[in-house]
């Protein structure tokens, strides 16, 4: 092999290359040799003539992405009576909402929200009802869950009813219309999931083994429990491990807090982070330990968009701490990049072999040799002695 894919540990072919561009989805088995930044996978090519080339690509990952259009609107009037507290907002009639965050008065308090839509105050259409908001804060916990949303709904005036009596007054909203891009996640199989409890700590402590190191960014806890609970969490990752003479060290590093609850979806996500092994940390106080059922583990699907100039064997190589990251033309001009590509089915991995080292052999091998000059050395020495002493 060339020079350059010497310096590499694995390679894997590339076949079936008529166009100039196409999509190569990395493979789970190459996340654990490569280094976490990705600066090490190359696509090189060697020609007829023997000569290398590089192929330029532009490293993907479908991340999910949130954008919030604030949307103005004039508060109309605010009133109670035995059934709650009513706020009744005015918005522009051409903008559609879907989100309205609201915050109140008080810091503590559990009620259900009823929301209204109309185009005249003559009619009003329900958009949610019984949606529930919650918040709890104390020396112990700061929680708040005031965040409601609906359907895509376009009307002049939205009416919310803060339900019950004595119902805490709504002090001020945000309306916004959310969209909403998913990510594109991969549901990694786990080894094993172990679920203990740390009585002393009263914490619960989950421990997921993956048969591999993958990018993770998601994790879904899920459960069987028929209370209300606001438990808060961490989530670590292993960073690494050592082996001392009382067995292996394992040394975790934090990736993710949060609360698990009883009335979000409990999915924590994160910034991708490769690892073989997870660690959760729920903070049980006095409470009586939660019926935790499974944890789902996910990571972004990444892939290369490459660009292929001129015909060669091509190569994906990885798999060199000392690499640094390529610098191409297309990654400033991703605009270029056609929308469908085609996919290339990546070979087996094999491993490179580096070019053989020659040895510098001795000037002697053999002992014999040696004795024999120091003998001749030390002839000459002792005739040049014996001729100084005469000459005296």
């Amino acid at each position: 092999m060339v020079a350059q894919i010497d310096s590499y540990d694995y390679k894997r072919e590339l076949s079936g290359i008529t166009d100039s561009w196409y999509k190569i989805t990395l493979p789970d088995a190459l996340f654990e040799k490569v280094q976490p930044t990705f600066s090490d996978i190359r696509i090189y090519g060697v020609t007829k003539e023997k000569d290398t080339i590089e192929a330029a690509y532009v490293l993907k990952q479908k991340k999910g992405k949130i954008s919030n259009k604030k949307i103005d609107f004039d508060y109309l009037n605010r009133s109670s009576n035995s059934q709650g507290s009513f706020v009744t907002f005015k918005l522009p009639v051409d903008e559609a909402i879907n989100q309205i965050q609201l915050f109140f008065e008080e810091d503590n308090f559990d009620r259900l929200v009823k929301i209204e839509g109309s185009h005249h105050l003559k009619k009003w259409y329900t958009i949610v009802d019984d949606y529930r908001v919650l918040s709890i804060k104390n020396e112990l916990t700061n929680y708040n869950f005031s965040n409601v949303k609906l359907p895509d709904s376009k009307y002049a005036y939205f009416r919310i009813l803060v339900k019950g009596d004595n119902a805490p007054k709504v002090m001020k909203a945000e309306i916004s219309l959310q969209e909403v891009t998913q990510a594109n996640y991969k549901k990694y199989d786990t080894k094993s999931v172990s679920i203990k409890e740390n009585k002393q700590k009263k914490t619960t402590v989950i421990d997921i083994d993956l048969h591999t190191a993958v990018p993770i960014s998601y994790i879904s806890i899920k459960d069987n429990n028929d209370f209300d609970f606001y438990r808060p969490l961490r989530i670590e990752y292993l960073r690494d491990s050592s082996k001392t003479q009382k067995g292996w060290r394992y040394n975790y590093q934090v990736i993710r807090s949060g609360t698990l609850n009883s009335i979000e979806e409990n999915e924590f996500k994160f910034e991708n982070q490769i690892t073989d092994r997870l660690r959760i940390h729920i903070s049980n106080r006095d409470n009586q330990p939660l019926d935790i059922t499974g944890v789902d583990v996910k990571g972004n699907v990444h892939h290369l968009e490459a660009r292929f100039t001129a015909p060669a064997s091509y190569f994906l190589v990885y798999g060199n701490e000392n690499a640094k990251a390529p610098s191409y033309d297309i990654q400033y001009m991703s605009d270029r990049v056609p929308e469908a590509l085609k996919e290339i089915q990546l070979g087996d991995e094999k491993g490179i072999e580096k070019a053989a080292i020659i040895p510098v052999e001795p000037l002697f091998e053999n002992k014999v040799w040696l004795w024999i000059v120091m003998g001749i050395v030390i002839l000459l020495l002792g005739g040049f002695t014996v001729m100084m002493m005469k000459k005296k």
